[in-house]
C-alpha cells in the first residue's frame, strides 16, 4: 500500500507523542461517534504545504459504528485499569482453553461495577473474532423475580421484543433454536423448557433438573461456535433459583468457553455467603473507593477549569466514589454552570461558592429538588415503575398523555438523569431508564404513602392490561399490589387490593413452580397465606407452601407450615382435610428418617380418612403405609395396604400413586424372596414413570432394577440399567445421582471382568 494517504498517516504518527494516537480531520469525522477526541493543535508535516490540524484519541465511547453510545459525555475510565486488564485476560483464557469462568464484581452503589462491564463490552466488541454476548438485569421487586435476568438473555438471543405477541415470539424462538441446535432431539428437549422460561404458552410444570439441563444445553451449543459471555447485573436482587442456576452452569459446563460476569452490591454475600466459592474457575473482584490521584485525574479530565476550592470540596466529600463526582458535575450542568466543549465540560463563567451536600444520597436529593416541578413529578412516577420503564407505562401511572411526556423525558435525558436503551438486541430497546438506581431510590423515598399507593395501583393496572401473558410478570404485578396495600392497609378499598395481591402472588407461585423454582413458589404461597382472611383458605395455602418446602428441601419449614394447616383444619372441624395434611406430614417425617413418628401419624390419618368416601389422597397414603410396614417387617399388613393402594390408584387415575403402589409391591416381593416378581413389578414401575414423565421415580426404578439383576447374576442387564440411570442423572444435572450411578456401574463391570473401566468409574 502506498500513496499520499499512507505518507500522511506516517507523518501524523511521527508527530504523536509516545503512547498516544493522533488522527487528521477526515479520520476524526469518520470515527467520532465511537472515539472521543481532543484538539492536538496544528502541526507542520513533511510534504504538506500548510499546517495540519490533528486530534488525539482519548477513549472509546460506544460499540462499533457508534452503537450504544451514552447520550451525555462519558467520564474518563480511571483507577480500574488493573481490574479491566484482569477481566480481559480471564476472558481470553476461558476462550483459548475452552473453560468456564466466573468473575464476580462486588462493590457499593456508584463504585463503578457497571462501568467496568461497559468498558469490557467495548473492548471485545472491537475484537476480530465473534463472541456471543448476553446481558440480563435482576429486578428489585420483593426478593427477586424468578429467573428474570436469564429470561432477558434468552429474549435478547432470539431478538424477542417486549411487545412481540406470542406467535411472533414463538416463531423467533424456533428460528434461533434451529440455528443453534441442529439436532432435532436436542431441539425438542430444549424448546418447551425455554418457552416456559420466557412465558410462551401455558406454564407446564417441568422438573427443575430438566429445566436447568435444557437451558445449559443452549449456552453450551452457542459456546461450541464462539466464546459466550453472560453478564448478570444487580445480582443482589436475584432470586435464589437464579443463583443456583449460575452455579450449576459453571459446574456442569466447565469444559465450554463460557465467561460469566456478575455485578452485585455486598448484600449478595448476605444472601449467599459462599457465592462463587464452589466454582472451579472463580475470580472475585471487590471494588473499593478510587485513590485520591485517580479521583483528581477523573475530575480534571471531566471538567477542567473548576475553581480550586470547589474541586477540593468535591474530592473530599466523594471519598473515592466516582458517582459522587459525576453527580456533582451533572448538578452543575442542570444549573447551566457547565457547557459541553468537545470531549469535556467547561465552566460557562465564574462559579460562585456552591454548597455541595456531604453524602451521595443528599447530593442526589438536592439535585432532584432543583428540577422543575413537572420533571420532578415524572421522576417520582417513573421511580414506582422500576429502574427501566416504557413511555406508555409512565403515561399510565402519570395520567399524562404520551405527547406531553416527550419534552420532559428528552430534558431528563439531556440532564443525564435518564437514559434510553439503545442496544437493538435488547428486549428493553427504546425504553427509558434511570442512569443510577440510587436516583430512582431517592425519588421513590420522597413520595408520601398515599402517593405511593395510587401510583402502585396504576402501575399494576397498566401491566395487567399491557401484557398478553400476564403470568410472565405476575411477580411484578403482585409486588405493586402488595406495596399499595402495605402503604395504606386501612384504606376503604384495602380488602379489594389485598385480594388482588393474593391472587397475583398465587399466579406468581404457579409460574415459579412451573420453572422448578420451588423456594420462590413456596415464598409466594406463604405470602399469599398471610393475606388470606378466610381461615380455611389460609390452611389450604399453608398446606401447599409446606409441601413445596419438601422440594427445596426445607424440612423445618415443611413441618411448621403443614402443622399450622392441620391446626387450623382441626379448629374449624374439617377432620378430612386435617387427616389428608397429616398424611403428608408423616411422609415428611419418613423422609427425615423419623419412622417412629411417621408410622403412627400415617395410621391415625388413614383411620380418619376411612370415615369418608375414598379419594386420591387415600391411594398415596396407603402406599406410604405399605412402605412403612415393609420397613418394619410387617409383611401381611404391607401387602394389604399395597393392594388397596393399587386398587385406589387405578380407580382415581393417579399416575404417581400407581407408580408408588408398584414400587411398594416390589419392595414386599423383594423382602419375600420373590425376585422375578419384584423384577416384573419394577419394569412396569419404570414404564409408568417414563410414560407419565416422573424422572425421580424413573431413577429409582432403574437403580432397583440394576440391583435386582445383579443379584440374579444378570450382569449385562444390571450394567444396562445402571448406565441408563447414569445418563438420566447427567441429562438432569443431578450430581448426587450421578455419583450413585457411577458407583452402581462398578459392580457389574467388575463381575464382567472389565476391571479397567470399573477402576475408572
Amino acid at each position: 500500500v502506498a500513496g499520499d494517504l499512507v505518507n500522511t498517516a506516517a507523518r501524523i504518527q511521527s508527530a504523536a507523542e509516545p503512547g498516544s494516537v493522533y488522527v487528521g480531520e477526515s479520520t476524526k469525522w469518520a470515527s467520532e461517534s465511537t472515539i472521543a477526541y481532543q484538539d492536538a493543535g496544528t502541526h507542520e508535516l513533511k510534504g504538506k504545504e500548510e499546517a495540519v490540524s490533528l486530534f488525539r484519541a482519548v477513549r472509546v465511547v460506544s460499540g462499533r459504528h457508534g452503537a450504544l453510545k451514552s447520550t451525555g459525555l462519558e467520564a474518563p475510565f480511571l483507577g480500574r485499569d488493573r481490574e479491566l486488564r484482569l477481566v480481559k485476560e480471564l476472558f481470553h483464557t476461558a476462550a483459548d482453553e475452552r473453560t468456564a469462568h466466573l468473575v464476580s464484581a462486588i462493590g457499593i452503589g456508584g463504585i463503578g461495577k457497571s462501568r467496568l462491564a461497559w468498558e469490557f463490552y467495548k473492548y471485545f466488541d472491537g475484537l476480530a473474532e465473534n463472541v456471543h454476548w448476553h446481558r440480563g438485569r435482576c429486578l428489585s421487586y420483593g426478593e427477586g423475580v424468578t429467573y428474570w435476568a436469564l429470561a432477558d438473555m434468552i429474549r435478547m438471543r432470539c431478538r424477542i421484543a417486549e411487545d412481540d405477541d406470542e406467535s411472533v415470539a414463538r416463531s423467533k424462538l424456533e428460528s434461533t433454536l434451529s440455528e443453534v441446535l441442529p439436532d432435532a432431539e436436542e431441539r425438542a428437549f430444549v424448546e418447551p423448557r425455554l418457552a416456559t422460561l420466557i412465558g410462551l404458552g401455558e406454564d407446564v410444570a417441568h422438573d427443575r433438573h430438566d429445566l436447568f439441563a435444557a437451558w445449559r444445553l443452549l449456552f453450551e451449543r452457542l459456546a461450541d461456535t464462539h466464546p459466550t459471555v453472560l453478564v448478570f447485573e444487580d445480582l443482589q436482587w436475584a432470586d435464589s433459583s437464579l443463583l443456583d442456576f449460575v452455579e450449576y452452569l459453571l459446574e456442569w459446563s466447565r469444559s465450554s468457553p463460557l465467561f460469566v460476569m456478575t455485578l452485585a452490591r455486598p448484600e449478595l454475600l448476605e444472601k449467599r455467603p459462599g457465592w462463587g466459592a464452589a466454582a472451579r474457575n472463580f475470580t472475585s473482584l471487590h471494588l473499593g473507593p478510587l485513590s485520591q490521584e485517580a479521583m483528581v485525574e477523573l475530575l480534571d479530565g471531566f471538567v477542567p477549569g473548576l475553581p480550586e476550592e470547589l474541586r477540593e470540596q468535591i474530592l473530599a466529600r466523594a471519598e473515592g466514589i466516582p458517582l459522587y463526582a459525576v453527580e456533582t458535575v451533572r448538578m452543575l450542568l442542570d444549573r447551566g454552570l457547565l457547557a459541553e466543549d468537545g470531549a469535556v465540560y467547561r465552566p460557562t463563567g465564574d462559579i460562585a461558592a456552591l454548597d455541595v451536600p456531604e453524602t451521595l444520597h443528599a447530593l442526589v436529593a438536592s439535585r432532584l429538588d432543583g428540577l422543575p416541578a413537572e420533571e420532578r413529578r415524572s421522576l417520582h412516577d417513573a421511580a414506582v415503575l422500576g429502574k427501566t420503564f416504557t413511555r406508555q407505562a409512565l403515561a399510565a401511572v402519570s395520567d399524562v398523555q404520551e405527547a406531553e411526556l416527550d419534552p420532559l423525558l428528552s430534558s431528563l435525558v439531556r440532564k443525564e438523569i435518564l437514559g434510553v436503551q439503545a442496544d437493538p438486541t435488547s428486549p428493553e430497546h427504546g425504553q427509558y431508564g434511570f442512569l443510577q438506581d440510587l436516583v430512582r431510590h431517592v425519588a421513590y423515598e420522597t413520595l408520601s404513602k398515599r402517593e405511593r399507593r395510587s401510583r402502585h395501583l396504576a402501575a399494576a393496572g397498566y401491566l395487567e392490561s399491557a401484557f398478553p401473558n400476564e403470568d410472565e410478570i405476575a411477580e411484578v404485578v403482585a409486588s405493586h399490589y402488595l406495596d399499595a396495600y402495605q402503604a395504606q392497609p386501612d384504606a376503604d378499598d384495602a380488602a379489594e387490593v389485598k385480594a388482588k395481591a393474593r391472587a397475583a402472588l398465587l399466579r406468581a407461585a404457579d409460574r415459579a413452580e412451573a420453572l422448578g423454582a420451588q423456594s420462590e413458589a413456596k415464598r409466594y404461597v406463604e405470602q399469599a397465606a398471610g393475606l388470606a382472611d378466610d381461615r380455611l383458605e389460609r390452611a389450604e395455602l399453608l398446606d401447599r407452601a409446606g409441601w413445596l418446602s419438601t422440594n427445596v428441601p426445607d424440612w423445618e419449614a415443611a413441618e411448621r407450615l403443614l402443622g399450622e394447616a392441620i391446626a387450623i383444619y382441626e379448629a374449624e372441624g374439617d377432620t378430612r382435610q386435617a387427616a389428608r395434611v397429616s398424611g403428608r406430614l408423616s411422609r415428611v417425617e419418613f423422609w427425615q428418617g423419623k419412622l417412629d413418628a411417621a408410622g403412627p401419624r400415617a395410621e391415625a390419618a388413614f383411620a380418619a380418612l376411612e370415615e369418608y368416601e375414598p379419594g386420591p389422597e387415600m391411594a398415596v397414603l396407603a402406599a406410604n403405609l405399605a412402605t412403612y410396614s415393609a420397613f418394619l417387617g410387617q409383611k401381611e399388613r404391607a401387602l394389604e395396604k399395597a393392594e388397596l393402594s393399587l386398587e385406589l390408584a387405578q380407580a382415581f387415575g393417579s399416575p404417581y400413586a400407581l407408580v408408588r403402589a408398584f414400587a411398594t409391591k416390589a419392595i414386599i416381593a423383594t423382602h419375600g424372596r420373590r425376585p422375578e416378581e419384584a423384577l416384573a413389578l419394577r419394569k412396569h414401575e419404570l414404564a409408568l414413570s417414563r410414560e407419565h414423565d416422573l424422572p425421580v421415580e424413573e431413577m429409582g426404578a432403574l437403580f432397583n432394577l440394576s440391583d435386582l439383576c445383579f443379584g440374579r447374576d444378570r450382569y449385562e442387564d444390571a450394567l444396562s440399567y445402571a448406565t441408563d440411570a447414569l445418563a438420566l442423572s447427567r441429562r438432569r444435572g443431578d450430581r448426587p445421582m450421578e455419583r450413585t450411578g457411577l458407583g452402581e456401574t462398578t459392580y457389574p463391570l467388575f463381575m464382567l471382568g472389565r476391571w479397567d473401566e470399573a477402576l475408572a468409574a
